[in-house]
């Protein structure tokens, strides 16, 4: 029988712990390498973006040239999302607004042409086809999405407004940050949907639409110099409570200054004169006679309901536009321009939950431009008031409801945060913390600037209840 080696087998089982200690030595410090590399991927796709919760991104080009508030330059523009470009085209590009072009972010108007520069009517992100389109860029709204909220709730309850979309910018290369693409108003079927007026037909019921006529700054394509019969007509009845002769200037907007032929502008004009005539007339409240023969009262209603909810320091006096098709009355609307809405202005009250947008004139009789005297008017009109508060409750039960517009809000704030284009937007412009004309709230983070918007709106629905309902 052969002798046991034992030295021989201790050493063998030593070699063969070494073997298999290495084995698992290499076997776990692999696997700690691959769970420090899944790690590591995993914390840089927490920490990044994914394609798919980024903004639409409009890059644009205009090889080197300026772009300047009229004439429209020539340049190329894509449109990605996702990291896939799902637009590629020609448009012609120029700075718009008023007052926010002293702003260093700009707002572009922009039409979408063909390579031999003609308007090209397109589909740009699911939008119905037209060629005019805007840009806008929110500055002194630190929340981003003032405009967009109360025109996603002028389309809630049935009132057509811009449809609108947050997206990105950059200009020849250069980021611009957070912008809403909208629809520019007017006369389209999928826009302000009224009959073409063309430039034959002066007479009968053609002549009776359709117009669009505006309340506002003259600007753009406005002949002549401020406000002149070429442009615009002037109201016989000056504003209430007026300490400077100011008055009341209705622009043509459809057809334009330029197209508008004089029996149109006669038309148009007298229309409105007589519906002011009913509305100031002792009997204006008689349903034959009275100025309900004129106007669309819900449409008057809702924008009233509009303007009041956002306490809109500029509503009924600037970017108010109004409608009139073919054989139809006057409509108000759609709404326009509400930057300086919902708390964001520290001039005439525009800041306050607590007091009525119509009586602008009682707080600023100074101010050049003035509300018509309709608004106080109508508010004489027992039955005009009754269909407002009628009105109020239905839509307090809906689409005005603390809950609907809440949910509208933090719908806004997820797709900002989760885009990454909140923190882009305020490293470009570091408005945070700073007073940007005309703030009546400067938060330091954006957090606090839209929890003041929330209590803000919330504020507002609690005093319009109790004071609509007292009406």
């Amino acid at each position: 029988m052969r002798k046991f080696n034992y030295l021989s087998f201790s050493t063998a089982s030593n070699l063969l712990l070494l073997v298999l200690s290495l084995i698992f030595i290499n076997c776990s410090s692999d696997d700690t390498i691959i769970r420090e590399n899944e790690e590591e991927e995993q914390g840089e796709e927490e920490m990044g973006i994914r394609p798919e919760d980024k903004l639409p991104l409009f890059s644009i080009s205009t090889n080197g040239a300026e772009i300047v508030d009229e004439p429209k330059i020539n340049a190329t523009f894509t449109i990605s999302k996702a990291d896939a470009i799902v637009y590629d085209g020609y448009m012609g590009i120029e700075i718009r607004g008023a007052t926010s072009q002293l702003f260093p972010k700009k707002a572009y108007g922009f039409e979408t042409w063909d390579a031999a520069n003609e308007d090209l009517d397109v589909s740009l992100l699911d939008f119905p086809e037209e060629e005019d389109w805007i840009l806008y860029a929110p500055y002194s709204d630190k929340s981003l999405f003032r405009n967009m909220l109360i025109y996603d709730l002028s389309r809630d309850i049935q009132r057509y407004a811009s449809r609108t979309q947050f997206v990105e910018v950059e200009i020849n290369g250069v980021p611009k940050g957070v912008y809403v693409f909208m629809e520019k108003l007017k006369r389209d079927s999928n826009r302000i949907d009224i009959n073409n007026l063309k430039e034959d037909e002066n007479s009968g019921k053609d002549l009776t639409g359709g117009y669009i006529l505006k309340i506002d700054k003259t600007a753009g394509s406005n002949l002549g110099e401020g406000y002149n019969e070429l442009n615009s007509f002037v109201s016989a009845y000056p504003p209430n409570l007026a300490n400077l002769d100011q008055e009341i200037y209705f622009l043509y907007e459809e057809p334009d200054a330029e197209d508008i032929t004089p029996e149109q502008k006669a038309y148009i004009s007298n229309y409105v004169a007589e519906f002011e005539d009913a509305l100031a007339g002792e009997n204006f409240t008689d349903s034959v006679t009275g100025y309900s023969a004129y106007i669309d009262v819900d449409s008057f209603i809702d924008f009233f309901i509009l303007n009041e909810l956002s306490n809109n320091v500029d509503g009924y006096r600037l970017s108010t536009f109004m409608h009139k098709d073919k054989n139809g009355k006057l409509n108000m609307g759609p709404i326009w321009d509400f930057n300086l809405a919902f708390g964001n202005a520290n001039y005439c009250s525009g800041g306050e939950t607590n007091v009525w947008a119509y009586k602008f004139n009682e707080r600023c009789p100074d101010d050049f431009w003035l509300l018509p005297f309709w608004w106080e008017r109508l508010m004489e009109d027992p039955a005009y008031v009754s269909r407002l508060k009628t009105r109020w409750e239905e839509l307090r039960g809906g689409a005005l409801s603390n809950g609907a517009i809440e949910g509208k809000i933090e719908g806004y704030l997820t797709i900002l945060n989760a885009s990454g284009a909140v923190d882009t937007n305020f490293t470009l412009w570091p408005v945070l913390g700073t007073y940007v004309w005309p703030n009546n709230f400067v938060g330091t983070t954006y957090e606090q600037e839209t929890d003041y918007l929330k209590t803000w709106v919330e504020n507002r629905l609690t005093w319009l209840d109790a004071e609509i309902s007292a009406l």
